[in-house]
């Protein structure tokens, strides 16, 4: 039962991992629901040990960037009036963020954004892999396309009857011409 639980958890913060700059990260209002703290609590923590967090764990967002992730995610539509941008955690970011909160909850919760970001390298890894399998399927079919295509032309040449040849009278034939 225990490992459905987990299961489940993953999956609902699977759903909260965002790509921004082309990095997956957790912004700062989802992390702290997780970790059962108020987002401001959460920042207040990561700014006290700011020396924790270069800039691959955390990075705050631009306007442009926050009202994209506003207008794509549901779940952060009361993100849309606050004054102030929200931080973005990558994978290192959040388990750092866990250490500084020094709770229960964050440290078990913690274990399971861990496993989500895991769950979602492993699928991106996949899709590359089957990406490039595909590839070369592309190119081996293109190659047998072209030979089918070859092997054809000669069957079409053979089953195209030759002119025949006129046959040259046995004998001496004074009236032709070399």
């Amino acid at each position: 039962m225990a490992g459905k639980k987990s299961l489940v958890v993953a999956e609902s913060i699977e759903t909260k991992i965002l790509t921004i700059r082309g990095q997956k990260a957790m912004l700062d209002a989802d992390l702290a629901e997780l970790y059962g703290v108020e987002t401001r609590v959460l920042n207040q923590a990561v700014k006290r040990n700011i020396e924790r967090f270069p800039e691959d764990f955390m990075f705050q967002l631009t306007a442009a960037e926050k009202a994209e992730v506003v207008t794509n995610c549901d779940h952060l539509a009361k993100l849309k009036f606050s004054p102030s941008l929200p931080y973005a955690f990558t994978e290192h970011g959040a388990i750092m963020a866990a250490s500084v909160l020094n709770s229960p909850r964050a440290v078990e919760i913690s274990v399971h954004v861990v496993r989500a970001f895991v769950h979602l390298r492993e699928l991106v890894s996949g899709h590359k892999e089957l990406a490039q399998k595909l590839n070369q399927l592309e190119r081996k079919v293109g190659a047998h396309d072209r030979a089918i295509a070859e092997l054809i032309n000669a069957i079409r040449e053979l089953m195209t009857p030759a002119e025949p040849k006129k046959k040259r009278p046995i004998g001496f034939a004074p009236w032709k011409e070399k």
